[in-house]
Formats: C-alpha cells, sequence, structure tokens
C-alpha cells in the first residue's frame, strides 16, 4: 500500500522523485531545489528534507518487504562513525547476496550493543539463520552464546569481505554530508539510506549491458508502485 499524500500540494510522482534523488545521490537538499527548478518545478529545500524525513523511512521499509528472503548465511559487521565530533559505531548485517538486512547506530561496541543488534535483526522473523559470520570482535561471541546458540559462528577477516564492503556507501555519504548531527538523526538517515540506495544499484559486474538494463527497469517498476508514483497526479 502506497503512503498517502492527501494535503500535499506536489503530486506523488514530484514528492518520489526529490527522496529518490537524495537517498540515491550525494546531493544536498539545496542541490535537489536546484535540479528541481531547472525541470520547471519550483520547491524549497526545506520541503524537500520535510519530504525525505517523512516519507523515506516508509519507502525503505516496502522496499525491505518485498526483498526475498536474506537466505542462512548472515554477515555481521561495524564501523565508527563521527557523529557531533563523537565516535559511535555502526553496526550492519547483510545476506548472502549481499542484501543489506539493517543497521543501528550505538555509542559502544560491547556485549550490550552486540545483543541489542542480534535482537533487532531478528525481531519479526520466523526464521534463523544457519550461519553468522563476523569479525573476531568479543562482543560478536558473547552476544551469539546469549541470544542464538544454536546458530553457527564463524570469525574470519577474510570471510567477512561482504559485509565490510557494504560500508563504502555510507563512507561516500558520510564525506558528502560532512558527517552526521545527532545519533537520532545519523539512525534514521542510514536506516533509509541502507534501504533504497541498494535497490538501485544491482551487481552491475556480474551482469550483461541488457541484463542490467532489464533489472533496472524492473527496480524502478517497482519504485514506482511502493511510492504510489506510477500513473498519480496528487495535488491539493
Amino acid at each position: 500500500m502506497s503512503p498517502s499524500y492527501k494535503g500535499y500540494r506536489f503530486s506523488a510522482e514530484v514528492i518520489a522523485h526529490c527522496v529518490w534523488l537524495y537517498r540515491r545521490f550525494p546531493l544536498s537538499y539545496r542541490g535537489i531545489e536546484e535540479l528541481m527548478l531547472a525541470r520547471g518545478v519550483t520547491v524549497s529545500c526545506e520541503t524537500v528534507r520535510q519530504w525525505c524525513v517523512k516519507f523515506g523511512p516508509a519507502y525503505a521499509r516496502d522496499l525491505r518487504r518485498r526483498r526475498p528472503r536474506a537466505g542462512d548465511t548472515w554477515h555481521l559487521d561495524e564501523v565508527f562513525l563521527t557523529v557531533n565530533g563523537e565516535r559511535r559505531y555502526l553496526w550492519r548485517a547483510v545476506g548472502q547476496h549481499g542484501n543489506g538486512l539493517d543497521v543501528l547506530v550505538q555509542p559502544k561496541r560491547d556485549t550490550r550493543a552486540a545483543m541489542r543488534f542480534f535482537r533487532r535483526l531478528l525481531r519479526g522473523l520466523e526464521y534463523v539463520p544457519r550461519v553468522i559470520v563476523t569479525d573476531k570482535l568479543r562482543s560478536y561471541g558473547a552476544a551469539h552464546r546469549q541470544v542464538i546458540p544454536s546458530v553457527e559462528h564463524r570469525t574470519s577477516k577474510y570471510l567477512n569481505n561482504r559485509a565490510e564492503n557494504s560500508h563504502q556507501p555510507t563512507r561516500q555519504r558520510e564525506r558528502a554530508m560532512k558527517g552526521f548531527r545527532s545519533v537520532g538523526g545519523a539512525q534514521r538517515f542510514l536506516s533509509a539510506f541502507s534501504g533504497i540506495s541498494p535497490h538501485f544499484r544491482p551487481y552491475r559486474h556480474l551482469m550483461t549491458a541488457a541484463h542490467y538494463r532489464a533489472e533496472r527497469t524492473v527496480r524502478f517498476a517497482v519504485w514506482d508502485q511502493i511510492t504510489g508514483a506510477a500513473g498519480r497526479s496528487t495535488t491539493a
């Protein structure tokens, strides 16, 4: 079910397009304002920001629901972020096919933080993975024994390249945004970003040019469905 745009002056197509630009490319709100003006749409950067805050998380949730099951092997990793001048940690999990499962920004990377992330990953699922793969951080082992002891736990620097590589788009956006101002803001942005951006980045190196173009067409069709932008003109 697509979000409601009742009461909004701009159409669903315009709103969804602005959110797509912000989540997919390293653009500022002012940059999007200028791009839209070039297309004949006059919208303020503050309005774009409000759209991204309101609709971005909803779009990301709907895209995650449409993804196939993540597989029986999950890769977990954590990386530090600078939030308002202080070090914080971004915990991330990806499936065996590279699909992002979830992210969580936390102040530490101790056992309690690892347990909180495990429980967040399992929330609402009717299954557990067969294997989790992490680096050798001891917090993972302690949390594994307490939360999911029946799941095989593998620790290896080299087996976990999939999770480590998944941090690269986040690093690019962090640099473009010159860091995050608050933990809550970082969590909201990265949760929506990790749900939307990968949807438009299929593994091009594994596809022929024709397959890649076809896959992109399918993904944009899915985007139109979850945003309600296809064939709609919603004005107030």
